[in-house]
């Protein structure tokens, strides 16, 4: 063997034939991050009606009284600001739940601060899976309960867009009148949460991941 071929396959050996394998997984995945291990709720912190929260086959499984899972994991110290969050999702029929983004723990209660994203495609509320509660709705959706479906969340700067297998739903640009950050509903900073609405309810949550984009 000549001494370059020796060389290449020297570089062969150490670094692969062009695979990722080895290399960070938030590489890897272009920026993505999991929040979820898919096995415990490690990262993870509920208020209230800690049993309305299990893992079963690779998801969260939210379902009992009303409770709402934090995430307080070590990704950005738990604290987000402009992002990327995409979630898989599967309703079951009259289900309503929800995920938060730029909230804070607290001990009880619906969540005070940040804004609500809409989980729900038949339940009696009319708002329906992709609608940033109490601000902008929609009340048709392009998926059906049973079935997984993609929720994606990208908040930049004061913008908001949802989108739902691809498919955009809303864009949301918060106007400077609103709330100041920290005190009610407006975009600011903070972590997410899921919420489990009530004991008729059953959601479910997996493939939980996380881009942080720049300020």
């Amino acid at each position: 063997m000549c001494s370059s071929s020796l060389f290449l396959s020297v570089l062969f050996a150490l670094f692969g034939a062009g695979t990722n394998a080895d290399l960070p997984k938030q590489v890897a995945d272009e920026g993505w991050i999991s929040l979820f291990d898919g096995k415990t709720l490690d990262g993870w912190k509920v208020n209230e009606n800690p049993e309305t929260f299990r893992v079963e086959d690779g998801a969260i499984v939210v379902n009992g009284e009303r409770s709402h899972l934090f995430y307080a994991g070590d990704v950005s110290a738990h604290d987000f600001k402009n992002f990327e969050l995409k979630l898989e999702v599967m309703t079951f029929p009259r289900s309503n739940s929800g995920i938060y983004f730029h909230t804070q723990f607290q001990e009880e209660g619906f969540p005070r601060i940040g804004h609500e994203v809409q989980v729900n495609i038949s339940h009696t509320d009319w708002r329906r899976s992709g609608s940033i509660y109490g601000v902008v709705h929609v009340d048709t959706v392009p998926v059906v309960d049973n079935q997984w479906y993609t929720q994606h969340i990208i908040v930049k700067g004061n913008q908001v867009r949802i989108l739902i297998d691809g498919k955009l739903i809303l864009e949301y640009n918060e106007p400077k009148t609103v709330a100041a950050p920290h005190t009610g509903r407006a975009i600011s900073s903070g972590t997410f949460a899921l919420q489990g609405h009530d004991p008729g309810s059953k959601v479910l949550f997996r493939n939980i991941r996380v881009k942080v984009l720049p300020d």
